[in-house]
């Protein structure tokens, strides 16, 4: 196998992996998020919340959605009838686990002999990319919530959000493997 191909290996693994415990992750996520906001050790997330809730209640205004964002990451989100609908931002919603994903994914995917503009290049595309996705992800619930309700809203959260992060990164590395990464030479060119 070549070295382009074996940087998505991880992601497939790590992906398959995802979705097969999927519900148990969930569930541990909602009772971690309880737990850490009981004895208050959120800490600097909570401003990354904060952030991406700003950010979501901009897109949302640029499609119509009445919205606005308040301190620790709440968002009140305003449907077409006019009712209202809080939602909150916690640390475990900004993203955290898309960035383990992306580190993993670094390890395999800039090993070789690539020039350094071109690893940060992808390093940094890779992490801001990774953090608009989330922030899209963010605003797709609100959406959701605004638009079909508080339940398809948490499905979307819980399961399309892990799947929206995965398409991402196969998007990314398969641009970045194509236009930023130059093919390292075999030992056949040699």
């Amino acid at each position: 196998m070549t070295l382009r191909r074996d940087a998505n290996l991880p992601l497939v693994a790590a992906g398959a992996a995802m979705l097969l415990v999927l519900p148990f992750v969930t569930t541990f996520n909602d009772l971690l998020t309880a737990w850490a906001m009981q004895v208050s050790i959120v800490g600097p997330l909570a401003s990354v919340a904060e952030m991406e809730a700003r950010m979501a209640t901009g897109l949302l205004e640029l499609v119509g959605v009445h919205a606005a964002a308040g301190g620790g990451g709440h968002l009140l989100v305003q449907d077409f009838h006019g009712r209202e609908q809080q939602l909150f931002i916690t640390w475990n919603c900004v993203g955290w686990q898309s960035l383990v994903l992306l580190g993993l994914s670094f390890l395999t995917g800039l090993r070789g002999t690539h020039p350094w503009p071109a690893r940060f290049q992808v390093l940094a595309i890779g992490l801001l990319g990774t953090l608009l996705v989330n922030v899209l992800r963010i605003t797709l619930v609100c959406l959701l919530a605004a638009l079909a309700g508080r339940v398809p809203a948490i499905l979307f959260h819980d399961y399309g959000g892990t799947l929206l992060i995965l398409v991402w990164l196969f998007g990314f590395w398969a641009m970045a493997q194509r236009w930023l990464l130059p093919d390292a030479p075999s030992e056949m060119d040699e």
